[in-house]
């Protein structure tokens, strides 16, 4: 994920206070869907946020479709 350079959806923003990733992908499943993006991209971008066990790379995907903060 490393690299790239502006969001996906760089309009949609999405802060949370949990330091749960877990807990921002959720967000940013909200929020995609309270933006109205297609299910097939949500379901695109779920399977990219949960592929690894990482917390970092949950974070980084979720930063790589949205602006998070």
């Amino acid at each position: 994920m490393a690299g790239f350079r502006k969001p996906k959806y760089r309009d949609i923003r999405v802060s949370t206070r949990s330091a749960n990733p877990l807990v921002l992908v959720a967000e940013v499943r909200q929020a995609l869907r309270h933006a109205q993006v297609r299910q097939s991209e949500i379901d695109r971008f779920t399977e990219q946020a949960l592929s690894h066990e990482d917390p970092k790379w949950r974070t980084e995907v979720c930063q790589h479709w949205v602006t998070v903060g």
